[in-house]
């Protein structure tokens, strides 16, 4: 069962080089890292990957055409400031030997110290297991061939993963994998934890309510 980690960068020469290497150490897999348009080092930085695409901008996009380019039975969408933990391929494998399984995500461990952030990761955990909506920095994965059947991720410019995953709740089990990933704070730490979990929620009631993602992404500032 091979596993493509597809990871969609802009302007991650911080991180890129460094995830790769440590993607690269838990295992076999195919990794393809798809820029959408990088004005620092970012694709020179991760020649170290199977494949480094260039695509149009969003993530969309660009985790769509690194699905495209990829080999995977599975695919494991990656952000470039998260890291898997050591066991996340094997654990993987052995949730996909389940044929009712179409794909899952990991428990995070938000690299900061404080109360709030402990409450976000159990919050963020609640969420999958109550209404099965993983975020994309949760490391979502999926059958190819589900993923392919789904058609892909809808091409937004904001919540594709809550999008994918309306449709990829329907269409099989998905679980929750006790392994921690490790997530950036940068996020919070730049907008403060209330205000950007506060922006959160209310974005993503105001789009599944049927405001498109298009218009609120205004509203969602890029850390980059």
């Amino acid at each position: 069962m091979l596993i493509s980690v597809i990871i969609p960068t802009l302007n991650e020469v911080a991180n890129i080089a460094s995830q790769i290497e440590q993607t690269r150490g838990l295992g076999e897999c195919e990794i393809i890292v798809v820029d959408g348009g990088s004005t620092d080092e970012t694709v020179v930085r991760a020649t170290a990957a199977d494949r480094v695409e260039v695509s149009l901008p969003g993530r969309a996009r660009q985790q769509n055409h690194g699905a495209i380019c990829s080999r995977g039975d599975v695919l494991l969408f990656l952000h470039a400031d998260c890291r898997l933990p050591a066991t996340a391929l094997e654990s993987i494998r052995r949730a996909m030997l389940d044929p009712q399984v179409v794909g899952g995500c990991f428990a995070q461990r938000i690299e900061a110290s404080g109360l709030r952030y402990r409450w976000i990761e159990r919050g963020n955990a609640l969420r999958v297991r109550l209404f099965k909506l993983a975020y994309g920095d949760q490391a979502i994965f999926v059958r190819r061939s589900v993923f392919e059947e789904l058609g892909q991720f809808p091409e937004l410019k904001l919540m594709e993963d809550v999008f994918l995953m309306k449709r990829l709740r329907r269409a099989g089990r998905f679980v929750l994998l006790p392994d921690r990933l490790t997530v950036s704070a940068r996020r919070w730490q730049r907008h403060g934890v209330i205000r950007q979990t506060l922006r959160n929620w209310t974005l993503l009631t105001l789009a599944l309510v049927g405001v498109s993602p298009d218009r609120l992404v205004r509203f969602y500032p890029n850390t980059r």
